[in-house]
């Protein structure tokens, strides 16, 4: 479910994402195919290492840090594009806050009205109700997530001389989502793991709260084309969600793990899309 629904979501929401990343992060007419390709090596190899532990990083930090670092490589600083990393920075506003906060209000109301009901009922409701959140949860994940890799493609293809002008064609759409789901149906059990069990222990109510919380900023972000991590967003969900029960809920040596990977993404993707590009800019 949660596979499909990531393809639709990247196939329906349009591409302002995937603009900001093609367009806003740094300027095409100075850099070239060794850049994004450095880009995209720097995210597999940095992703490919935090799943092997389990741990749930940001591929929206590391696209950004990565196209950053070999574009600074290419050109230096005026490579870069302050519009692009003003909404970078608004979408560390929204993954981080809004999520928390968020997740804490719902999950405190959702106490309040089912304050006088039997937790075998909460429990009997909100399983069925989290099959919603978890939909809504994997649907507004494609719509940001997915266009962010069609942003990169379309300006691959660019500054191949493939096309024009940036456009988001409808097959790299298809494409994009369709690899996205693959990913989470093939690749995902051990990040799973860690949000559903590791993070804090989680009831269908917690759970809907949660997922509910995430897909609403991750959807709001993607209307007004802010690439957000929205690993980031569901992880402070349900830190918000576990801290309304009390702060030692969570588990802050897991969430501790967490934000420690999500720090390392910038500086180390950076660094290696910047090595990369200079290797590659001899080949290519």
């Amino acid at each position: 479910m949660a596979a499909v629904l990531n393809i639709v979501g990247a196939l329906v929401t349009g591409t302002a994402v995937a603009a900001t990343i093609g367009k806003g992060i740094v300027q095409p007419e100075v850099i070239n195919l060794a850049v994004v390709a450095a880009a995209m090596l720097s995210i597999v190899i940095w992703s490919t290492v935090a799943w092997r532990y389990g741990l749930p990083t940001s591929e929206s930090h590391a696209l950004i840090a990565g196209l950053t670092g070999a574009g600074m490589a290419a050109a230096g600083p005026s490579a870069l594009l302050g519009s692009g990393w003003l909404k970078v920075l608004i979408g560390l506003g929204f993954s981080t806050f809004l999520g928390f906060v968020l997740s804490l209000i719902v999950m405190t109301s959702l106490y309040w009205l089912f304050r006088r009901s039997r937790p075998a009922t909460v429990r009997g409701i909100f399983s069925k109700l989290q099959i919603l959140s978890a939909s809504f949860m994997a649907f507004s994940h494609g719509s940001n997530d997915g266009q962010k890799f069609m942003g990169a493609f379309a300006l691959a293809m660019v500054l191949g001389g493939a096309i024009a002008q940036f456009q988001v064609q409808w097959w790299v759409i298809l494409l994009c989502g369709t690899v996205m789901g693959l990913g989470t149906a093939f690749g995902g059990w051990r990040i799973m793991r860690t949000m559903g069990f590791k993070l804090t222990k989680l009831e269908p109510v917690n759970g809907f709260a949660a997922e509910s919380s995430a897909g609403l900023a991750i959807t709001l972000a993607s209307f007004f084309g802010i690439p957000l991590s929205t690993t980031h967003t569901i992880n402070t969900s349900i830190m918000g969600v576990g801290a309304t029960r009390r702060l030692s809920a969570v588990r802050w040596g897991v969430a501790r793990s967490i934000v420690f990977a999500w720090v390392l993404t910038f500086p180390i993707c950076a660094l290696l899309a910047a090595g990369l590009f200079k290797l590659l800019d001899l080949f290519i």
